[in-house]
């Protein structure tokens, strides 16, 4: 038996909402007003995968473990298919021009290439793109 979901939520603490919905926005994502107040944002990124970005206040309503530092401590690294090396590359130019921080240095396996940044919260982001079929 397999689990099928249709869609993909993923919630992420951040300490000002508002910084984070600017952050994301010049990085180049767009938001669902429905699940939007002052106390959280939907980010699409696509018709199935979401991130909920959650205040961190309203993010300890849903656990009862400490939030983890992201500045010092790493619990997830979302990672992004991009359709293109030159889109891997303007993703992360957008979020360290929008005050991200680089992660590691682009990676190239030939078939393979990736790079990745911090957002303003210090949650991992890996954008990737891969060859298909050897192209």
């Amino acid at each position: 038996m397999s689990i099928r979901a249709d869609r993909t939520y993923i919630n992420l603490p951040v300490k000002n909402l508002k910084k984070s919905v600017d952050f994301f926005t010049k990085v180049g994502f767009e938001f669902d007003a429905n699940f939007t107040d002052e106390n959280a944002t939907c980010m699409v990124i696509n018709d199935h995968t979401f991130i909920m970005l959650l205040v961190e206040g309203f993010f300890k309503t849903f656990t009862k473990k400490q939030i983890s530092d992201s500045a010092k401590n790493t619990e997830v690294i979302v990672a992004l298919s991009a359709e293109s090396r030159d889109k891997v590359d303007e993703i992360v130019n957008k979020a360290l021009a929008a005050g991200g921080k680089t992660s590691n240095e682009p990676i190239d396996h030939g078939f393979m290439y990736g790079w990745s940044f911090e957002d303003i919260d210090g949650h991992l982001w890996e954008v990737v793109y891969t060859a298909e079929n050897g192209e």
